[in-house]
């Protein structure tokens, strides 16, 4: 099995990337996804969350109303922590789970947003970094998600920076580029992918 961890800035374009990956053949492993699955009605992740953060950052219907938590935590980091500490253990522990049962000669991709962030870096057998400029973060983030700006500028300042997320990098996919590059740069990398998984199998 190859282990790889997957990161970029919120807009980079990660999410584009893993799609692709999965594509060619990768097993994915979403922190995010796992993220929203662990604190859903009745878990005890949410009901760490509410006891944090108050019953305020629920909907009408129970659930976690992430636009109004998100707010609070992006622009703070002390709360940001908060909630980090409560989710993080809960989404590693899931994605061990899932690991274990991907087959032993995958190539197991793990998306994880805050990988630079938390120094999770040894994890893996490499780091593969999707980056892009802050211009098309921001861009993105509001014209495809509909973010304020000021919103969008928060939760990139929240995150770690360019330059910290290469310096982890085993290979970086630069997605300044129209979607037909960053298609042959992924399958590019996954040839690379491959062929490392075979050379540790054959170690």
């Amino acid at each position: 099995m190859l282990k790889v961890g997957l990161t970029g800035g919120i807009g980079a374009g990660k999410s584009e990337v893993s799609r692709l990956l999965v594509e060619c053949g990768a097993v994915l492993i979403d922190a995010d996804r796992i993220a929203r699955e662990v604190v859903e009605p009745g878990t005890p992740g949410l009901a760490a969350v509410v006891d944090a953060f108050g019953a305020e950052i629920l909907t009408a219907d129970g659930r976690l109303d992430r636009p109004r938590l998100g707010s609070i935590v992006f622009a703070d980091p002390e709360r940001l922590a908060v909630l980090n500490s409560i989710v993080h253990p809960l989404v590693g522990a899931r994605s061990r789970e899932l690991e274990e049962a991907a087959d032993e000669d995958a190539v197991v991709i793990h998306d994880v947003p805050l990988l630079t962030e938390n120094g999770l870096a040894p994890l893996y057998d490499l780091v593969i970094v999707v980056d892009a400029s802050a211009g098309t973060q921001l861009d993105r983030l509001v014209g495809r998600r509909g973010m304020t700006e000021q919103d969008a500028r928060a939760r990139m300042a929240a995150q770690a920076t360019r330059r910290q997320r290469r310096e982890i990098a085993d290979i970086v996919i630069d997605n300044d580029v129209p979607l037909d590059e960053l298609e042959q740069r992924v399958r590019d990398v996954w040839s690379e992918l491959v062929h490392r998984a075979r050379s540790t199998r054959a170690e």
